[in-house]
C-alpha cells in the first residue's frame, strides 16, 4: 500500500493546525503527563469542580489565581513540595462565586461559570 503526504493550502492550514495542536495537547495530557493523573474535573450547569491530589502541601504555601478562563495553581518557593500547573477551561470563571478547600492533601476547587452578558442594544428607527 502506498501513502502519499497531504498537501495543505494556506487557506486551510491554520484551522487544521489548531486542531492538530488541540489533539496533541489532549493526548499528551491524558497519557504522558504524570501531574495530570491526580486531577479530576467534573461540571454541572453552574460550575466546574476540580479535584487535585496535593499531599504534603499546606494552605499557607498554596497560591491560586484566575485570569479569564485560566486557573493557575502553584506553591511558594519555600514550600516542602513544589507544584505548578495551569488549566484552561472552556468558559470564563466567576471569581466571586468560586471557592477552594484543602483537606487531607486533596484540593477541591469549585469554579463558577461566568454568565455571558448580552451586549445587544436596540437602535431607534427614525
Amino acid at each position: 500500500m502506498f501513502f502519499a503526504p497531504v498537501v495543505r493550502t494556506r487557506a486551510v492550514a491554520p484551522s487544521f493546525r489548531s486542531f492538530d495542536r488541540s489533539f496533541e495537547r489532549f493526548v499528551n495530557e491524558a497519557f504522558f503527563n504524570p501531574a495530570v493523573q491526580g486531577v479530576n474535573v467534573q461540571q454541572d450547569d453552574k460550575a466546574w469542580t476540580v479535584t487535585l491530589d496535593l499531599p504534603g502541601v499546606s494552605r499557607e504555601d498554596l497560591s491560586i489565581a484566575t485570569e479569564g478562563s485560566v486557573v493557575r495553581i502553584e506553591t511558594k518557593a519555600e514550600a516542602a513540595r513544589q507544584y505548578k500547573a495551569a488549566y484552561e477551561l472552556p468558559q470564563e470563571i466567576d471569581v466571586d462565586a468560586s471557592s477552594a478547600k484543602l483537606e487531607n492533601g486533596v484540593l477541591t476547587l469549585t469554579l463558577a461559570k461566568q454568565v455571558p452578558v448580552s451586549n445587544v442594544k436596540q437602535i431607534e428607527v427614525r
